[in-house]
């Protein structure tokens, strides 16, 4: 029984609050008007597409950028930026009483305290402009010579 008590407690300080509470990896909804875009994501361990509106899970610690395109419509490029939230600053904050500073270093290094913004991604394509139609030829009609005499 000892043992299984000081394992409990090995795990609690070797591992970080927020990395336990929240997990090192968090849902990014993608959707766009209109829907049907193709959403490249980077930053994932593995190059990720999908069609939106779509749901991808990335790392908290990773830095995302949700790149849309659609014909007919410009690109879109959105970078993400993570931030901490308050459940995962408390979370961190939660390492002063059971994980230690070997907790802080995982949450800090998982990035759990972290959140994505803005999640959810929504974007409004704008379509491309049309070519503009060619100015029409404006010719000018002269009044016929007269000949002096």
């Amino acid at each position: 029984m000892r043992s299984w008590g000081g394992a409990a407690l090995a795990a609690l300080l070797l591992s970080g609050c927020a990395s336990v509470t929240r997990g090192t990896t968090e849902n990014i909804s993608i959707a766009s008007t209109p829907a049907g875009a193709k959403a490249d994501v980077s930053g994932t361990e593995a190059p990720f597409s999908c069609v939106t509106p779509c749901v991808v899970e990335v790392n908290r610690n990773a830095d995302i950028t949700v790149s849309l395109s659609k014909e007919g419509y410009e690109p879109q490029i959105i970078p993400l930026t993570r931030e901490i939230s308050g459940s995962g600053g408390a979370g961190f904050a939660g390492n002063l009483l059971l994980g230690g500073v070997v907790g802080m270093g995982v949450d800090a290094a998982t990035g759990a305290a972290m959140d994505h913004k803005p999640n959810p991604v929504v974007v409004t394509l704008q379509p491309v402009p049309a070519p503009a139609a060619p100015a029409p030829v404006v010719r000018r009609h002269r009044k016929p010579r007269v000949p002096v005499s």
